[in-house]
């Protein structure tokens, strides 16, 4: 595998959540809006993973991942993922706090400590926030989402991810008491502003805006 620098396993990482979310290439404009940097600089970049033939780019056409390149940046997710999982298990930081630093941690590229780690850990499938984790060969496990936010009047289901993982916005699930397994059930759904009122894990009643569970992933319990 290539000598990477941390900034260019970043765009690829950054690359292949854009692509995830549905789309087969992904803008220049995008990716500058992810990293926080400007559209030339993104340019610039692009050019170097392309010569390393790690993506796929043509000015105003848009940024594909090659085979490789997506072999790449689920290794780097791995990296990351497992990290978070040994801060917040091990080390016991909240989930909120795991991400910059979980962030560092995924440039450490040794292949044994990444196999150790996943053993110690139990092999796990999922991040504290819910998301996949890719073993070895960049598989991973599926399981069904839909948005609490979809949910009518009657429905259950488990918390199993969210789509907004900034600090505000988990330590507001905190502080409401939603969490990675939380089994939640609307109880109501007001027409005015489609928030929500919740009964978690069958005790604690909670109101959610429409913006809150919008970011909040569930999946259904069995009719």
């Amino acid at each position: 595998m290539q000598q990477l620098s941390n900034t260019e396993e970043n765009y690829l990482k950054n690359i292949f959540r854009l692509l995830a979310e549905g789309s087969e290439k992904v803008g220049t404009n995008e990716i500058a809006a992810l990293t926080g940097t400007k559209a030339a600089l993104v340019s610039d970049m692009l050019k170097k993973l392309a010569d390393k033939q790690l993506i796929s780019y043509r000015k105003y056409h848009g940024v594909s991942l090659t085979e490789e390149g997506a072999k790449t940046a689920l290794l780097i997710l791995r990296r990351q993922r497992l990290w978070e999982v040994f801060l917040v298990e091990k080390l016991k930081f909240a989930w909120d706090e795991v991400a910059i630093i979980a962030e560092e941690l995924e440039h450490v590229k040794a292949p044994q400590l990444v196999r150790r780690l996943d053993e110690f850990l139990g092999f796990p499938k999922f991040d504290p926030h819910g998301d996949p984790i890719p073993d070895e060969f960049g598989e991973w496990e599926h399981r069904p989402r839909v948005l609490l936010q979809d949910l009518t009047p009657g429905k259950s289901g488990k918390v199993v991810g969210v789509t907004n993982s900034s600090t505000g916005f988990l330590s507001y699930l905190d502080k409401v008491g939603i969490y990675i397994g939380a089994n939640v059930a609307v109880q109501d759904k007001i027409e005015f502003d489609g928030s929500l009122e919740l009964r978690i894990d069958g005790g604690k009643t909670a109101y959610l805006s429409r913006e809150v569970a919008a970011n909040v992933q569930v999946r259904l319990h069995p009719a």
